[in-house]
């Protein structure tokens, strides 16, 4: 499998084949790393890290494995860089393409990383967009498998607002991998007609099943994943907090949900979680809606059933695989 040179903006780009050798590089890279196995194949490399959206895990997940890799880091935040302010976003994807190896973008819309990747002469990553989220996604991917030992025919549910980036992305990671997708939610929070209609195109050759439903009992029995996360994306007004939390307290993930899917199920959420008061938006939602917990409770995060650092760690390693296969000739 050769990737060299290969932007990675959207698993729709990518075979299942490809999907399922990065996911299995993911594994080989972890192994050696739990094994204290060097593996700097990428020395002397450096790489631009873009954040118009600050975020813990994915800056961290990049950092640690270029390290790993070998390679040097440039962390460009909001305020570092002149992307779309001063200078264009084609200049500037040709100015760090000139000084990098490769370039990681997270930020707003896809149509920003699409354009830096078109100007780009080195690989470009997308450590996510409004719309989509791949590198999540091959995390999510490598803990299922290695909780269940097969990724074909899992059945995942998605629970609240799936119109974004996650949502989108579970839906097309599970029509790639022969997976069974179900969003569970008010139906005005359902993924796009047009990314549906695609994903059972795709369905139609892997064996996935892609579906809905807005009843959270009937659409989370027999689960095997329930997945969430927050119900306000970063960047979106104040204003959406009453009415997300109106229509998607109905599908708040609880002991109930993961008891009604069944023993087997798992709990997962791409983090930060709303679960508990322990962070100022927290108990500024308690303050304003007497909420103690948003999208899933504290006994469902907190318990054993729960592999949500499982699958934060694994981003790391995932992000690894991703930039090896494309920078390693």
């Amino acid at each position: 499998m050769n990737l060299y040179g290969r932007d990675f903006l959207k698993l729709l780009d990518f075979t299942t084949e490809e999907i399922e050798y990065l996911i299995d590089l993911a594994a080989e890279l972890k192994d050696k790393k739990k094994n204290g196995v060097l593996h700097d194949e990428l020395r002397g490399r450096n790489i631009a890290l873009i954040f118009e959206k600050t975020s813990t895990r994915t800056r961290c997940s990049f950092e640690v494995a270029a390290h790993d890799l070998g390679m040097g880091t440039t962390y460009l935040n909001p305020t570092d860089s002149q992307i779309g302010k001063k200078e264009s976003i084609a200049d500037t994807a040709r100015v760090l393409a000139s000084m990098y190896d490769g370039i990681e973008y997270r930020g707003y819309g896809q149509e920003i990383v699409e354009t830096i990747a078109k100007y780009s002469k080195v690989p470009v990553w997308n450590g996510l967009t409004n719309e989509f989220h791949p590198t999540q996604m091959l995390a999510d991917a490598l803990t299922i498998r290695e909780h269940f030992g097969h990724l074909k025919g899992i059945h995942l549910v998605y629970m609240g607002d799936a119109r974004y980036n996650t949502g989108n992305s579970l839906m097309v990671l599970c029509a790639k991998l022969g997976m069974h997708f179900t969003a569970v939610s008010n139906k005005k929070y359902f993924p796009g007609k047009e990314l549906v209609e695609e994903c059972r195109k795709i369905a139609e050759t892997t064996g996935a099943v892609i579906d809905f439903s807005e009843d959270a009992i009937e659409g989370t029995k027999g689960a095997d994943v329930i997945y969430t996360d927050i119900w306000v994306s970063m960047g979106e007004p104040d204003e959406v907090w009453e009415e997300r939390i109106r229509d998607l307290k109905p599908y708040m993930v609880t002991m109930d949900i993961m008891n009604n899917a069944g023993p087997q199920c798992v709990f997962m959420h791409c983090l930060p979680s709303f679960h508990d008061l322990n962070t100022g938006i927290g108990r500024d939602i308690k303050e304003r809606y007497g909420l103690d917990e948003m999208e899933v409770t504290d006994e469902v995060f907190e318990s054993d059933r729960s592999i949500v650092f499982e699958e934060a760690e694994n981003r790391m390693h995932t992000i690894k695989a991703v930039m090896l296969a494309t920078l390693r000739k």
